[in-house]
């Protein structure tokens, strides 16, 4: 069985992450969600919160593409998260070129620690590629239109928090 592991803090998920997902669905017979919990990074919604949208948006993706997709937290070192979960592939999403640079010195860290276990980068597709959950959260704090940039639920959650 090939296991890849998409991971994430998805605070929250965008159409973007949707994408990544829905093409490395087709790539993996499971797909593993891997949910950051990362307190550094101060996330508006809860990992219980980012977990039950993500399981909510990814029920159909499943559905659709015949993969097993799963929302797995986890708050060690991605190479042991990767472990845990019996991965063989880190799958992470490109937009820019400022997420090669960071992500070529991820890629070279766990390689250090676990050559066995392959980084496959995906590009988001061109309307996706602007799209960063830190942005779609100012944007809606600042009461503008973010349908476009995620499902109807997740916005619904995120005017919620924004009143």
């Amino acid at each position: 069985m090939r296991i890849g592991l998409y991971p994430g803090t998805f605070d929250p998920i965008t159409l973007g992450h949707l994408d990544i997902i829905c093409r490395a669905a087709v790539l993996v017979d499971r797909l593993v969600i891997g949910v950051a919990i990362n307190r550094d990074k101060g996330p508006l919604f809860t990992l219980e919160e980012r977990v039950k949208m993500i399981e909510a948006e990814c029920t159909t993706l499943s559905n659709e593409t015949g993969c097993e997709i799963v929302v797995h937290p986890f708050e060690n070192l991605l190479i042991d998260c990767a472990h845990d979960v019996g991965a063989q592939m880190i799958v992470r999403g490109l937009r820019a070129v400022a997420d090669f640079e960071y992500e070529y010195q991820m890629v070279g860290m766990n390689r250090a620690l676990d050559s066995s276990v392959e980084t496959v980068f995906l590009m988001a597709e061109a309307r996706y590629q602007a799209i960063a959950s830190k942005l779609v959260k100012e944007i809606a704090r600042l009461g503008g239109d973010i349908g476009k940039f995620v499902p109807p639920a997740v916005e619904k959650a995120l005017k919620g928090k924004f009143g």
